[in-house]
């Protein structure tokens, strides 16, 4: 293994570069007929992006958007540079203050994906795609779905990243530290038939097809696409599928615009295995599993269903994967009761059907007692199928259906907005143990059928209510004033139709908690100015507070009714604080073009922050997260608070049209405030560091049109990710990584009459092979973590074109 904590050298060199980006946004503009105008401010009907960039230049990878917070953004069409097809979520690693790690390069597996802003993870953001909420990202579902499964790569028209503060009216009960944004594109308005196909590494084959119906008249239009998506996984054999559908109707007419969506998504995806590292523990690089070499795997075992004791808890399981189907569809009505007021209603509807499959050994972890409250005194490798294997699943069902309704009105100075958004979720979620026959293995890509045990089965049924209102006003033609409120809350009851044995909990347990909490905050404040001090620079300022409502998900995570007692659920509803934040930010963007020689233009943004974070909530577990195959036995605690401090900066340096480079150097520094108690056991994390959070991050993108019509473009992108604490306690840490990937596209010289715009592009991710951990697994306080690996170099070719 090859670490990369030479990296680290690069820091003196990226806060040489951020003064000089300082120096260029401050630098004389050029004589006023090559002055860009300044930008209008955001539209009610087309909330995405505003391009900033100044007219003349090559297009950046960061489009700063024209608000009151920091709020920055990437269009689709440089997501696909990335490479083609990627996960709207992977292309933000170009954004300052973002990490994001996933282990394969689509950024598609969803197991091991870690992403993290200005401190907070992924199930602390607020994630949407065109206005629908798409829940908090938790790996096992219970409110929502991935973005890549809501909506096709291809098809993503921007994402916008609102780095602490998100927009008052996004429907969101989880945004303590920002709002992610997706919007799909609109159909075309000429015809058209798109074909595109990648292949590459690890037989990986991408196909994707749109048909655009062009305008049908009277402002009609649609498309439809269907995707089919296969790669191996690339240390063992497994293969991830994808099959996806997406359909959208636009009419625009006089009286208003009417949006009708719907995805389908049917994916099943193999999961990587985490190494795990800790004293006198064999830390193998990679844990590949033991599919398909099922001879191999009974081998493997000794005759009572035991892995070699030599290699701990990194055994290897014969397989897990996680299959997921959703259907979503939205209506929405933009009517236009007058030229300056816009009243908007979209109803939205989301069916998922999930299950994540394990099948490793009988005799690991805590599952020898496990099984034996239900089978006793019986030998547990003959019920199991004589193989010594067993498979566990976790069976998700989702059915939630909502209304957000926006009323948007100009009144002179004032841009008034007050809104209502309302959401109906039913979730199950049940813990089953299946046989895994000798005679008759079972793949990764069957579900399991006649389970011999049901550990648990929890139905919540939840209700959510969001109300906000807010006053854009324009004291002066350049200085504007924002205010406003909303209103979170949230009605939940869990049940347990199928309730774990008391004797399988443990701990004097009579059975997994069930009841009902209400959480009601009516007032979560935000004030926001905006202060053109010149047309092209921008100064911004804003404060909001959000609160993360509890967590409705019965049998794992930081929920209440997953906690291991009805006791400590009585409690936790007497006593216990939504988490909690307030955040900070001041900032200044700037956008101009230049003479001063090969360099025209300069487009970028600088932040500084504080965000005060209460009651952060902690599953404190018996077993640890990253090695516990058994689940339900944690108590939820509040461990204190932490406080986060921080700064971002990135521009782009435009050299005409041929070159440009863009660079994001982000500092944050994000520390515990309290120690808890996990039993009787203090846990000192006052004045630790959050772990998985960098301090330093800096990442850049150089793009060059090559040629002498410039019909050919290389991008070279790299991404520093500093050293991150392991551990709650921070005894233990990974170094930092700089991983590099390019991509080269051009067109195809080659006419085949019924084919237009037909192009290649030539990707390659971890350019220069870097070995190393890619991101730490925390789950425990102290003397352990897991990490999963940086995935090899890999390339792939895309060729498109249209009809």
């Amino acid at each position: 293994m090859k670490p990369t904590t030479h990296a680290a050298a690069l820091r003196p060199s990226l806060i040489a570069f951020a003064a000089a980006l300082m120096c260029a946004s401050l630098a004389h503009a050029a004589p006023d007929d090559a002055t860009p105008a300044a930008a209008n401010d955001e539209t009610a009907t087309a909330p995405a992006v505003q391009d900033t960039t100044p007219a003349g230049a090559i297009a950046t990878v960061e489009i700063s958007t024209r608000k009151t917070r920091s709020s920055v953004a990437i269009s689709g069409a440089e997501i696909q540079k990335v490479l083609p097809g990627v996960n709207p979520l992977k292309a933000l690693q170009t954004l300052p203050g973002v990490s994001f790690q996933t282990a394969d390069p689509w950024g598609n597996n969803e197991q091991n994906l870690s992403l993290f802003v200005h401190g907070f993870n992924a199930q602390q953001l607020g994630f949407t795609m065109d206005g629908v909420p798409l829940g908090d990202q938790s790996y096992g579902n219970y409110n929502g779905l991935a973005p890549q499964r809501a909506l096709t790569s291809e098809n993503v028209r921007s994402v916008v990243l609102s780095t602490g503060a998100g927009e008052l009216g996004t429907p969101s009960t989880n945004n303590l530290g920002g709002t992610i944004e997706t919007y799909s594109s609109d159909p075309l308005q000429s015809r058209n038939f798109n074909a595109q196909e990648t292949l590459g590494s690890h037989s990986a084959t991408r196909t994707f097809l749109r048909f655009d119906s062009g305008d049908l008249g009277n402002g009609n239009a649609f498309y439809i696409s269907g995707l089919h998506h296969e790669a191996k996984a690339w240390d063992f054999n497994g293969r991830q599928s994808n099959d996806q559908v997406n359909a959208k109707f636009v009419h625009d007419g006089d009286a208003g615009k009417l949006t009708v969506y719907a995805d389908w998504s049917d994916k099943t995806e193999p999961n990587e295995d985490s190494s795990l590292h800790q004293a006198g523990l064999n830390s193998p690089y990679t844990r590949p599993f033991l599919y398909p070499d099922f001879a191999g795997a009974l081998a493997y075992l000794d005759k009572n269903g035991a892995p070699p004791a030599a290699v701990g808890a990194n055994f290897r399981n014969y397989y897990s994967d996680a299959q997921r189907t959703d259907k979503l569809a939205y209506v929405k009505y933009d009517l236009y009761l007058n030229p300056d007021a816009t009243w908007s209603n979209q109803y939205y509807f989301h069916h998922n059907d999930g299950v994540g499959v394990v099948a490793g050994p009988i005799n690991q972890a805590g599952l020898p007692a496990l099984f034996k409250v239900y089978f006793p005194n019986q030998d547990l490798k003959t019920v199991f199928g004589g193989s010594g294997y067993a498979t566990r699943t976790t069976e998700y069902e989702i059915d939630r259906q909502g209304w957000i309704s926006t009323l948007r009105w100009d009144l002179g100075a004032h841009r008034v907005e007050a809104g209502l958004w309302f959401e109906h979720n039913k979730s199950d979620a049940y813990r089953r143990w299946y046989a895994f026959d000798v005679n008759n293995p079972s793949t990764p890509y069957q579900r399991p059928s006649n389970p011999l045990i049901t550990q648990y089965g929890s139905h919540i049924d939840n209700k959510v209510v969001q109300l906000h209102l807010q006053d854009e006003f324009k004291l002066r033609p350049d200085f504007t004033l924002q205010g406003g409120f909303k209103s979170s809350l949230q009605f939940a009851e869990g049940t347990f139709p199928v309730n774990e044995l008391p004797a399988a909990i443990g701990g004097g347990s009579t059975g997994l908690p069930q009841g009902k909490i209400d959480t009601r905050k009516w007032f979560l404040p935000q004030i926001g100015a905006r202060w053109d001090l010149s047309p092209q620079d921008q100064l911004f300022a804003n404060i909001q507070k959000n609160m993360r409502q509890f967590m409705t998900y019965g049998g794992g995570g930081n929920s209440p009714w997953s906690v291991s007692s009805q006791a400590s659920f009585d409690y936790i509803k007497a006593n216990a604080k939504p988490e909690t934040s307030t955040t900070y930010e001041l900032g200044l963007r700037d956008s101009r073009n230049l003479n001063a020689g090969p360099l025209t233009a300069f487009d970028g943004q600088v932040a500084v922050y504080h965000v005060d974070f209460h009651d952060r909530q902690l599953a404190v577990s018996s077993n640890p997260i990253i090695t516990s195959f058994v689940g339900g036995t944690t108590i939820l605690s509040n461990v204190g608070d932490v406080k986060t401090d921080g700064v971002d900066l990135a521009g782009t340096l435009h050299f005409g049209r041929a070159f440009s480079f863009y660079d994001a150097v982000s500092y944050n520094r994000s520390k515990y405030q309290d120690s808890y108690t996990s039993g009787t056991t203090l846990v000192p994390t006052a004045g630790k560091t959050v772990p998985n959070t960098p301090e330093w991050m800096n990442k850049f993108v150089a793009t060059a049109k090559l040629g002498t019509s410039a019909d050919i473009e290389a991008q070279l992108s790299g991404d520093y990710v500093g050293k991150r604490y392991a551990t709650y306690t921070n005894d233990l840490d990974v170094p930092g990584y700089f991983l590099m990937g390019a991509t080269v596209s051009g067109k195809v010289p080659l006419s085949l009459g019924w084919v237009k715009n037909l192009r290649w592009t030539l990707s390659v991710t971890n350019l220069l092979n870097r070995e190393g951990p890619l991101q730490p697994v925390v789950g425990q306080p102290s003397g352990s973590y897991a990490t999963y690996p940086i995935p090899p170099r890999m390339g792939f070719i895309t060729i498109k074109g249209d009809i």
